[in-house]
C-alpha cells in the first residue's frame, strides 16, 4: 500500500526515533509498504518517520545511481544491487574528506541543495531478521545512508545548510508545509506554526 509521505513541517520529522524490538507488530508489512511508497515517489531511500512512524528503520534502493539516463553503467555501477533494510542503525564512525552533492528529499519536494558529507562511514544495524551487522560504506552508498540515518535523529538535509541559505529557503519551506507543491506523489501536510 502506498503511504502518504510526511511533508516538511510535520512534527514526526523532527523527533528522535525509537529502537525496534523483535516481534514489532506489522513490521514486515510496513517495510513492504515503504518500498512501494518509495518507488511510487521515485526515491532511493525512505525512513520510517517519513511515513509517520517514529521508529529506527529505513530502506534504500540506490540502483538508480548505477546507470545513466541512457541505461549505461556509471562509476557507481556497484550500487546496482544496493537494496537493503536497516533496523536500529547507528553510525559508529565517519571519516574521509567531506564532499558536496546536491541532495533532495521526498519530504521536501522541489528543493535541492548542496550538502557536504564525509565520504566513508561505519554502520551498525540489524537486518529484517534482526541479525546484527557492522559494515563500512563509501561514496554514494554512504551518502544515502547518512541522509536516511539523519531522519531517525530528527535531522533534515536542509538542517545541514548554512544559516543564510536556510533563511533564504524559509518561504519555500513554509509554502510546502501548507501544501503548495507540484509533487506527483501522495503527501501529508502539517502547516508550520
Amino acid at each position: 500500500m502506498i503511504l502518504p509521505i510526511r511533508a516538511y513541517g510535520d512534527p514526526v520529522l523532527k523527533k528522535v526515533a525509537q529502537d525496534i524490538k523483535p516481534g514489532h507488530a506489522g513490521l514486515q508489512q510496513l517495510i513492504a509498504d515503504m518500498y512501494e511508497t518509495m518507488y511510487a515517489a521515485n526515491g532511493v531511500g525512505l525512513a520510517a518517520p517519513q511515513v509517520g512512524q517514529s521508529i529506527r528503520l529505513f530502506i534504500v534502493d540506490a540502483s538508480p545511481f548505477a546507470v545513466d539516463e541512457d541505461g549505461k553503467p556509471t562509476e557507481e555501477a556497484y550500487l546496482k544491487d544496493f537494496k537493503k533494510v536497516f533496523i536500529n542503525p547507528y553510525i559508529v564512525d565517519e571519516e574521509g574528506e567531506e564532499w558536496p552533492f546536491e541532495e533532495g528529499c521526498l519530504s521536501i519536494p522541489g528543493i535541492r541543495e548542496n550538502v557536504s558529507r564525509q565520504s566513508r562511514i561505519v554502520l551498525q544495524y540489524l537486518d529484517e531478521d534482526f541479525k546484527a551487522h557492522e559494515e563500512a560504506y563509501e561514496g554514494f552508498a554512504a551518502r544515502v545512508i547518512q541522509h536516511e540515518h539523519d531522519h531517525l535523529d530528527g535531522i533534515l538535509f536542509v538542517d545541514h545548510l548554512p544559516a543564510l541559505r536556510r533563511r533564504l529557503l524559509q518561504g519555500k519551506l513554509r509554502d510546502l508545509s501548507r501544501g503548495k507543491t507540484d509533487a506527483s506523489y501522495k503527501l501529508r501536510f502539517t502547516p508550520m506554526k
